[in-house]
């Protein structure tokens, strides 16, 4: 009890440092897929990607056969995704965090295969993946 007592302090900054590093796992939000499940979806032609970043940020580069619908006019376009409702769907932004509030979108919309991509278009980048433009 008096070691708990006279390091107080350290156990804080451990149990704080703890959460922080626990917190953007905790964050995440919706289906995610790894790049490596999303290529094999991809190459099978099992799998549709849909970028909704900016049409710049689309523009500098996005990933092959993409669609681009960005995230604030998603709700009014998601008709033109009916299509691909058989087939997966892979959401991707830059980094993975808009991409999570279109699955919401996508999945109150009715598609049961609605996934985001785990480390965006960065994340592909990092892997030397190909980027078209």
């Amino acid at each position: 009890m008096k070691f708990l007592l006279d390091n107080i302090w350290l156990i804080g900054i451990a149990i704080v440092s703890g959460g922080a590093l626990l917190w953007p796992s905790l964050q995440r939000r919706g289906d995610r897929i790894s790049i490596l499940q999303a290529t094999q979806l991809i190459n099978q032609g099992k799998g549709m990607v849909l970028d909704v970043r900016e049409p710049a940020e689309f523009a500098a580069g996005h990933m092959r056969d993409a669609k681009n619908i960005p995230l604030k006019e998603l709700s009014n376009r998601i008709g033109e995704l009916d299509k691909f409702k058989a087939k997966s769907v892979i959401v991707v932004c830059q980094s993975g965090v808009r991409s999570a509030k279109a699955v919401a979108q996508l999945k109150k919309a009715g598609f049961a295969e609605a996934f985001s991509l785990d480390g965006g278009v960065a994340g592909w980048q990092a892997q030397g993946l190909p980027i078209a433009k």
